[in-house]
């Protein structure tokens, strides 16, 4: 059977994620505590007890996720539960590269630590807002948000997550025209997002740029036999690929969710298995096929539902 893992992305996390996993498995302890160990923060502490406010803050929120993710992967490797293909939602990449053994466990928590404070805190001084719009053409919001572009307005699709699901990201201002405008134009939703940062732009340049600099340290193996598909254009990562500038490229560039949905069900995957606190992966690949065998690990319950079978 044909097995995809897939690993969430920021906005997914939750105050008490993998506290009831910890608990009870010896294999989710030691990645928490190394994951602590090699950024110097109480990751799990930040995981279980928050605040709120401090889990939300992009330079911490990664991380967190990160290490919730990789803790549940432990258990399912340790009871041989494998997967031909692996992908991620922006720093979910992270945990499919980790999953491959295409970057180190140690390597992947320092750069996911890095990866968050670069973007959380190397951001320009103007207000953004980012939007989900649901239920409405990306083609069809690219040419809106083009026109409104045109008043001297940042405004850009920054994902790409189903065909019935895009994010656009701006200035706040051009934001909320632009939510206004989709709705006139046929969109059945438009969400604005708890989150500040014009994520996934030209904006972060000065991210990707500090970020790099990060990267040259990193040695990749590129022999894996995990299939992993890259965000920025929905292809599997191959031995020619530069993973330094692909990651670097990764925070200025769009999500291509929706490709690497198309490229799975082209795979003929079988089973989708979405690791981490959340389920908004699972319901993209829902969005596109409501036949298709998915399963949420991001909790206790739902872990051991998953090994009972």
């Amino acid at each position: 059977m044909k097995r995809a893992f897939l690993f969430p992305g920021q906005g997914a996390q939750i105050v008490g994620m993998g506290k009831d996993i910890y608990e009870k498995y010896d294999e989710a302890k030691k990645i928490y505590d190394e994951a602590s160990k090699i950024s110097g923060i109480d990751v799990k502490k930040l995981c279980f007890e928050g605040p709120e406010e401090e889990l939300n803050k992009t330079e911490n929120t990664q991380i967190a996720i990160l290490t919730t993710s990789l803790a549940i992967l432990e258990i399912l490797k340790s009871k041989g539960i494998t997967a031909d293909i692996a992908v991620g939602l922006s720093l979910g990449e992270y945990g499919a590269l980790i999953y491959a053994g295409i970057i180190s466990f140690e390597d992947g928590i320092k750069l996911i630590q890095k990866r968050g404070y670069y973007m959380g805190n190397m951001i320009p001084d103007e207000k953004f807002s980012m939007s989900a719009i649901i239920g409405l053409d990306s083609e069809k919001i690219e040419k809106v948000c083009q026109e409104i572009s045109k008043e001297n307005k940042f405004l850009v699709v920054a994902n790409y997550n189903c065909s019935v699901q895009t994010v656009i990201s701006g200035e706040e201002d051009a934001i909320n025209k632009v939510m206004e405008r989709l709705k006139e134009e046929g969109a059945k939703r438009t969400i604005k997002l708890n989150t500040s940062g014009p994520f996934h732009t030209i904006k972060l340049e000065k991210a990707k740029q500090a970020y790099e600099k990060e990267l040259e340290n990193i040695n990749f193996n590129v022999n894996s036999k995990v299939k992993v598909i890259k965000n920025i254009d929905g292809t599997y990562y191959n031995e020619k690929d530069n993973i330094k500038e692909i990651l670097a490229n990764h925070i200025i560039s769009p999500v291509r969710f929706d490709k690497a949905i198309k490229l799975m069900e082209e795979e003929n995957v079988e089973e989708y298995v979405e690791i981490g606190p959340g389920r908004t992966l699972t319901g993209f690949v829902k969005k596109e096929n409501k036949e298709a065998n998915t399963f949420n690990i991001n909790n206790l319950e739902s872990l051991e539902k998953f090994l009972e079978r």
